[in-house]
């Protein structure tokens, strides 16, 4: 597995492990020990950068990857989160960044995961009551006093970045992006690259759209996050098989997968990239790790954007409760 920089020299693997899946937003949580053991054979493939939230759950997750990943220590990096309200719904969860919390969420996830150093420290979500400056200057005193390595941001807006930047250096920002999910591209991704900061995609497989396994006759588990989003009714899913036929032209020309062109998309997109696909099963994960070793030529990569140009995506990305809560 090649290793890929974010900001402040921070080293990981190309790709990397989204860790939610297991046990929330998708329905039924998956086995733990099944859990522990896929995550220990991403470990032994390269895998090394994972990513967490104590929202996901909430807590389960980052005690599931506490665990499993305690054996490896300093030779993998965890990433996890602090800034949402954290309670039974998802749809009435709101924001909390104020100082106080973070370094309570801090304590907390330190335990869960069983470090005593969190490698990334992200804000989930801009906290419009509290100041980014404030944030920020929590998160780096939080550095200062060996309890975090390295600050992070997600779905923020350009000029909340900036002045996040400028107290405490951003090592990487996590935003939605992938082949049908491209917002960011006109005003973050430049800021990004000016900057110094890296991107890491999640939902780079389009929640599992991209990959095919999804038509509109897919029926969801009353749990799954995805009944609530616009993009994924009946309707929008029934429209958007268009681009996954693009993918899957385009795949097989070059002997791989929708999935794998989707991501080997995004590792062209910038060297500082890095794709964090989540999933349940080894044979998924093995072909999300061969994306890696594709090569998309200039060509190909001219093909993918005339082809997509001509798809329009149909339905918004999150219910308005959700995207106002994006962009801050």
């Amino acid at each position: 597995m090649q290793t890929r920089t974010l900001g402040q020299g921070l080293e990981v693997s190309a790709l990397g492990f989204g860790c939610m899946g297991f046990n929330h937003a998708y329905g039924k949580p998956t086995d733990r020990a099944a859990s522990i053991a896929l995550l220990h054979d991403a470990v032994a493939r390269g895998i090394t950068f994972f990513d967490t939230a104590e929202a996901y759950g909430p807590f389960i997750n980052e005690e599931l990857v506490g665990e499993a990943l305690a054996p490896f220590g300093s030779k993998v990096t965890i990433a996890t989160k602090f800034g949402l309200q954290v309670g039974s719904s998802q749809a009435t969860r709101g924001v909390d960044s104020r100082p106080a919390h973070i370094r309570d969420v801090c304590e907390a996830s330190l335990k869960r995961l069983r470090l005593e150093t969190i490698d990334l420290f992200y804000q989930h979500r801009v906290d419009p009551e509290v100041p980014i400056e404030d944030v920020a200057g929590t998160v780096r005193d939080l550095i200062r006093e060996g309890k975090v390595r390295h600050f992070g941001m997600s779905e923020a807006a350009p000029a909340t970045i900036r002045r996040a930047h400028a107290v405490q250096p951003v090592t990487a920002l996590q935003n939605e992006y992938s082949l049908w999910e491209r917002t960011l591209e006109k005003e973050t991704l430049p800021v990004l690259e000016e900057l110094g900061i890296g991107l890491v995609p999640y939902s780079p497989l389009g929640r599992g759209f991209l990959t095919g396994a999804i038509t509109a006759d897919t029926q969801f588990e009353s749990t799954d996050f995805r009944n609530q989003l616009p993009r994924f009714s009946a309707a929008a899913r029934a429209a958007n098989q268009e681009l996954v036929q693009v993918l899957g032209r385009i795949a097989s020309r070059k002997n791989a997968t929708a999935a794998q062109i989707s991501l080997a998309w995004l590792l062209a997109r910038k060297p500082w990239i890095v794709p964090i696909p989540g999933t349940t099963k080894l044979h998924r994960l093995e072909e999300n790790i061969g994306s890696t070793t594709i090569t998309l030529t200039a060509d190909d990569l001219r093909e993918i954007e005339t082809a997509l140009s001509e798809v329009e995506v149909a339905g918004a990305r999150y219910p308005e409760h959700l995207q106002k809560m994006v962009g801050r």
